[in-house]
């Protein structure tokens, strides 16, 4: 089965190798150390220390692994060569929310690096699908969870 490609813009990928280094250097280190003294605590049966480092060990070479997965099937989306005549990957909108009447901006990026508090939706959420090819001037209906939304596309442009 082929993998599914991910898109990343250029700083979520530098962000990936960055959390992916810091892993694999520091946090492998450090879990070591706390299983090395847990185990020089006596029996590991009744250990806590030891099967809490054993989990976070898990978790963070799961971690690695996903990493590297996204990494291996990762598409960039080189910024500069984005057009901003549409909205898409790698660009930042800036809409009206007819329903609210209020102003929102958005920075669309790939499902990897989505992260709402940031204002990063993924390509692929009900939001980030609807305006993707939109212009500015389009008025976009959207079905989500919280109900149908309207939009109006104000602005396209760099996410710098």
């Amino acid at each position: 089965m082929e993998a599914k490609k991910s898109l990343l813009t250029y700083a979520g990928l530098k962000n990936l190798e960055e959390e992916l280094e810091h892993l694999k250097v520091v946090k492998r280190r450090e879990i070591a150390g706390k299983i090395k003294e847990a185990r020089e605590q006596g029996d590991l049966s009744e250990n806590a220390e030891y099967d809490a480092a054993k989990d976070e060990q898990r978790d963070i070479e799961a971690r690695i692994d996903q990493i590297e997965n996204i990494l291996k099937n990762a598409e960039v989306v080189v910024e500069d060569e984005v057009e901003f005549d549409k909205v898409g990957v790698g660009c930042k909108v800036r809409v009206h929310d007819i329903t609210y009447d209020e102003d929102l901006e958005y920075k669309i990026v790939g499902s990897t690096e989505a992260n709402s508090l940031e204002g990063k939706i993924s390509n692929e959420s009900p939001v980030g699908k609807a305006l993707i090819g939109k212009k500015a001037g389009d008025v976009v209906d959207i079905e989500t969870q919280a109900g149908e939304m309207k939009y109006k596309v104000l602005e396209i442009g760099p996410v710098a």
